[in-house]
């Protein structure tokens, strides 16, 4: 099997360092978007795996559909150069907590599956707010001390108040789903999406946090939704090991190695510098635990 790693990188390069490592393999093929706004890029070396970084390069804004626009060039730029069995998206600070090896059989066992993560609870009034309104300032969504950011919090959020009163709703017809936006999908998924493209920037412009929609939705919506590995568990679902507190995801650290090493998951996110030891110790692991 032939895996494309997508990679969403903006910071932490030594951790994207660790990660490229990590998937240093004969059998996949490493692309990374780096965000416009990183003005000098990283030196990343590979001995094994072919590595690609895209020219093509978006000024990435939170929460705005720009985040999608980056994943889409990442699928598009692999797509072109080869039909791959599996497609992993993940970001710079992601790390695999299994071995090559590992994930490799895990994908082959179950070759064709889709893995997404789906959030279970409601998501009626969350899908109404985020891809129903129309959200003024949409690439200007962190709040920054500037009196211009605060203004445009005041006009985005008495524009979405009118958008409520008076019953507003764009995109009624289509059937939304959400879940994280780290997912491992096939090359007939990737297509599809590709084959959306136009639509999604268009559909999503002025949205909020629209990369935990965008694939969820088009896989729901066509035939793809029956080949879902697991649609009872978000984090099993896409075999990402993310861990929430207070609705922030959680850096890990050195004491959640043993948690990590002995998941039944394939990836785990996300890590900082600061514990940047237990990063190496994954690496270590993975690079030594081969089967």
């Amino acid at each position: 099997m032939k895996h494309a790693y997508l990679i969403l990188a903006h910071n932490e390069f030594e951790i994207l360092r660790r990660l490229i490592e990590s998937l240093d393999d004969k059998r996949n093929d490493i692309y990374v978007h780096f965000d416009a706004k990183v003005e000098v890029l990283p030196d990343l070396e590979v001995q094994n795996a072919n590595l690609y970084i895209l020219e093509n390069r978006v000024d990435v804004k939170w929460g705005d559909v720009t985040v999608m626009e980056a994943e889409l060039n990442l699928f598009e730029a692999a797509s072109k150069r080869k039909s791959y069995d599996y497609y992993h998206v993940l970001s710079g600070v992601d790390m695999p907590i299994k071995s090559q090896d590992y994930i490799h059989d895990f994908f082959n066992a179950n070759k064709g599956k889709e893995f997404i993560g789906f959030y279970t609870g409601d998501i009626k009034d969350e899908i109404d707010r985020k891809v129903r309104r129309v959200h003024l300032f949409s690439d200007s969504f962190r709040p920054e001390p500037s009196i211009s950011s605060q203004i445009k919090r005041v006009l985005r959020a008495g524009s979405i108040k009118i958008q409520e009163l008076a019953g507003y709703k764009k995109n009624r017809k289509i059937s939304f789903r959400k879940g994280t936006q780290w997912l491992s999908v096939t090359d007939g998924l990737v297509k599809l999406i590709l084959k959306e493209k136009a639509n999604i920037l268009k559909i999503y412009q002025n949205s909020f946090c629209c990369d935990e929609i965008v694939v969820q939705t088009i896989c729901w919506n066509s035939v793809f939704k029956n080949k879902l590995f697991d649609l009872t568990d978000e984090g099993r679902g896409c075999m990402r090991e993310i861990r929430w507190e207070n609705n922030v995801i959680r850096d890990w650290t050195d004491e959640d190695f043993d948690y990590l090493i002995n998941s039944d998951k394939l990836f785990a996110r996300k890590f900082n510098s600061k514990s940047i030891n237990v990063v190496d110790k994954i690496l270590h692991a993975v690079q030594v635990n081969k089967t």
